[in-house]
C-alpha cells in the first residue's frame, strides 16, 4: 500500500546539499514527492511509496548529508494522492 510522508527536517539542512542528497536518496528508494527548502531554515520532504521504503527515508534524513546536522525531524503520515511521477527539488 502506497502511503504520503511528510516531514520536516530543523538543524543545519541548508547550504549543506541537503536537497540534493535528498533526492538522490529518495530516487534510490523509488519514491517520488518533492523537497524544498523553508525561509526558517528547515527543509520539507513530501514522499509517496512504500511504508517501509519510507522508513528508511526517515532514518536516512536522521542524519542527511555529509555536512548536515539534523537536529530534529518530525513526521506525519496520510493518505498517498499520487500526483507525482518522481522525486524533484523545488526551489
Amino acid at each position: 500500500m502506497i502511503q504520503r510522508l511528510k516531514l520536516l527536517a530543523a538543524g543545519r539542512v541548508q547550504g549543506v546539499y541537503f536537497r540534493v542528497y535528498t533526492k538522490r536518496e529518495a530516487n534510490r528508494l523509488g519514491l517520488t514527492g518533492t523537497v524544498k527548502n523553508f525561509d526558517d531554515g528547515s527543509v520539507e520532504i513530501i514522499a509517496e511509496g512504500k511504508k517501509d521504503q519510507l522508513c528508511k527515508l526517515i532514518e536516512w534524513t536522521k542524519k542527511g548529508s555529509p555536512n548536515a546536522k539534523v537536529e530534529n525531524v518530525s513526521v506525519k503520515f496520510s493518505g498517498a494522492t499520487n500526483e507525482w511521477k518522481n522525486f524533484e527539488i523545488i526551489t
